[in-house]
């Protein structure tokens, strides 16, 4: 019998590299630029894998769209000031290791589905440890944010499996995943709490030793 295709598809933030510092000094400066408070750093946290439209909504509900719009541009605005001055953000520890030994495993392909922009997820790209991994890369250019279905069923359909595991960090990515009908497994090391992660995880882990074993364990395959 034919081994089914299956996607291992990605988040990027707060999954694949800690990106919480650029992501907060972004936020902070548009809040600044447009004279409105600074939320906390964890009421930015938890919006993390939204779109921007979305994550400026959670975050200061009682803005109109124009100045949602000008938040956003002030977001985007800042990060090429963010990203000459400040380092890289980081690879977590095993990520990349992990990755290589994935696509080793024949019938497995991986993708990201992530919630920043295609410029944003190019630039993390530029990373040769991370470049030339994943046959598919859905960003929130092209979809509504997560956790609507959208980026996980093109990934799907773009590498044609006919199965999936989504890993992520947030309950957006276990909620999207689970829509698509993607096997799902949270990590702890990310932006959203196991307490929030765990009603929506097929599995929570809490190191990249623990993804392959994992993802074998919620296909059914140990």
């Amino acid at each position: 019998m034919t081994e089914q295709l299956t996607l291992i598809l990605f988040d990027v933030d707060g999954t694949l590299i800690d990106s919480q510092d650029q992501i907060l000094k972004g936020m902070r400066t548009a809040f600044s630029k447009n004279d409105i408070s600074v939320p906390s750093q964890n009421e930015i946290l938890a919006t993390v894998g939204l779109s921007l439209f979305e994550a400026f909504g959670q975050l200061c509900p009682d803005v109109d769209t124009t100045k949602r719009k000008s938040l956003i541009a002030s977001y985007k605005n800042s990060f090429s000031s963010i990203r000459s001055n400040m380092i890289a953000s980081p690879i977590y520890p095993g990520a990349v290791d992990c990755l290589n030994k994935l696509r080793d495993i024949d019938f497995y392909v991986l993708g990201i589905a992530t919630g920043k922009s295609r410029r944003g997820l190019d630039y993390v790209l530029q990373n040769p440890a991370l470049s030339g991994k994943f046959l598919t890369e859905q960003v929130s250019d092209n979809h509504p944010s997560k956790p609507h279905p959208s980026m996980a069923l093109k990934a799907m359909s773009d590498v044609g499996a006919g199965r999936g595991v989504m890993i992520g960090d947030t309950s957006f990515d276990m909620e999207m995943g689970r829509a698509a009908g993607l096997k799902t497994i949270g990590v702890s090391w990310g932006y959203h709490t196991t307490a929030t992660l765990g009603p929506h995880a097929d599995l929570i882990v809490n190191s990249f030793d623990e993804i392959i074993p994992g993802i074998c364990k919620v296909l059914d395959e140990v």
